[in-house]
């Protein structure tokens, strides 16, 4: 999986699902995961920060243009570099809407956002390639959640998300959707302990009663999933598993495979 696509074919034979980063493309710790879950599809893979600098002065500038606005709930991605940034909903959208037309030039049938946090509606991007009519943007919170609802029902539910800055959001999203009790911890996906916090979030919303897991963001990992259900002896859903699968199919059907 690359940053940068390889050309549709004139007859539109091979299907192609976009994948927008809010950080950098490639991401690498995505690859190995979501080849399973693509069914066949190549990607066309493009990031909001893509021609963004975040080394030396200019990159301390990036990162203050960049940065959430007062009161605003953060969001966190990783850079291609394999370090990571903080981030704020109003500064990516413009970048957002440009990746996502970059996929549909590509040939992409449908892009999916990969973040699981709040986004406005992306305006719609004309199709790409042999496709006509609008291009379908798809949401990773919006097909993490519902899929997560039809899943647990009313059990109680523990949410592993990123930043303790985000945990009062998450909580309140989650909560706002999900009919039983709800919890949400903290742990970096980023960090260099990643595997180790997850596995202790997780084990503390067990031990708080959480009956189902969830890992709230693109970042995590199915090698964290593991961690984590080995650590609380629960089920976890990975929030990149779900977004992706469904995601795949909602191309498939656009691509008319």
């Amino acid at each position: 999986m690359s940053g940068r696509a390889e050309a549709a074919t004139p007859d539109g034979s091979r299907g192609a699902l976009g994948l927008v980063t809010i950080g950098q493309a490639p991401r690498t710790d995505l690859a190995g995961d979501i080849e399973p879950w693509l069914g066949g599809l190549r990607v066309s893979e493009h990031g909001a920060l893509d021609d963004d600098v975040f080394d030396g002065q200019e990159g301390q500038r990036t990162r203050a243009a960049l940065a959430p606005a007062p009161g605003e709930a953060p969001l966190i991605s990783r850079l291609r570099d394999g370090t990571s940034a903080v981030l704020g909903h109003d500064a990516l959208a413009p970048r957002m809407r440009d990746a996502v037309a970059r996929c549909a030039a590509d040939g992409a049938a449908a892009t999916l956002l990969l973040c699981t946090g709040n986004f406005p509606p992306v305006p719609p991007v004309p199709a790409g390639g042999s496709h006509r009519g609008p291009h379908p943007v798809l949401y990773a919170e919006s097909l993490v959640q519902r899929g997560v609802l039809a899943l647990v029902g009313d059990a109680p539910v523990g949410i592993v998300c990123p930043l303790a800055e985000q945990r009062a959001d998450v909580a309140r999203r989650w909560s706002e959707l999900l009919p039983g009790p709800l919890r949400a911890e903290p742990a970096n996906p980023y960090a260099a302990d990643a595997h180790d916090a997850v596995a202790a979030a997780a084990r503390r919303l067990t031990e708080e009663g959480s009956h189902w897991l969830v890992l709230d963001c693109i970042g995590y990992t199915e090698s964290m999933r593991r961690a984590a259900a080995l650590a609380a002896g629960r089920p976890v859903l990975l929030a990149r598993a779900l977004a992706v699968r469904l995601a795949a199919e909602a191309a498939t059907a656009a691509h008319g495979d």
